[in-house]
């Protein structure tokens, strides 16, 4: 089994926020696939069941504390974190583009570190979801702020294929999901 951990902010204010990227494309694929998420306490995060494949989950720590709940469910569910899929926005991407990779370091991505630090190791898959670098905003200003009205369309766009590539991880493999999707120049 899979977990496929979204990265974002819980709350209508962060909901449709760069920082939220993770949270975004769960909500879609658990909508498309008619589950609904159920908030668990002793986890600290909404969760939905995808049969016997898949556990969706958004920490509702929020994003620095991320990997308090995600140690939380890995420890409850015995998965390892090479079947933890952590999902979030990244700002060394454009937008419009998706990555995936089988480990590596956090990128300044604070979500990221706090997995890092409570897992103690960097050796877990992510999907990285370009959000591009501020021009004219200070970062933290940047990511907390929601996608512009000209922006939506490739947002829509990278929610179809990370969809996409969830399933081909699912029922493919995760090396062969990971590179397609990094051999994709433009969505």
């Amino acid at each position: 089994m899979w977990i496929f951990c979204g990265l974002g902010n819980p709350g209508k204010e962060y909901q449709n926020t760069r920082h939220n990227f993770g949270f975004l494309v769960l909500d879609a694929y658990a909508k498309k696939k008619g589950l609904s998420f159920e908030f668990s306490p002793h986890l600290e995060a909404d969760i939905a069941f995808y049969r016997s494949k898949a556990l969706l989950v958004k920490p509702q720590t929020y994003m620095n504390l991320s990997g308090r709940a995600v140690v939380k469910i890995l420890k409850n569910f015995e998965i390892s974190p090479q079947h933890l899929l952590v999902i979030h926005d990244d700002l060394d991407l454009p937008l419009g583009r998706i990555k995936v990779v089988p480990k590596g370091g956090a990128g300044g991505h604070r979500g990221v570190i706090s997995i890092i630090e409570a897992l103690g190791s960097e050796d877990f898959p992510r999907m990285k979801l370009g959000i591009g670098r501020p021009k004219d905003q200070e970062v933290k200003e940047y990511v907390l702020s929601p996608f512009r009205e000209e922006e939506v369309p490739f947002v829509n766009r990278v929610i179809e294929k990370a969809q996409e590539a969830l399933e081909e991880i699912l029922f493919l493999g995760f090396s062969k999901a990971m590179s397609r999707i990094n051999s994709l120049r433009e969505l």
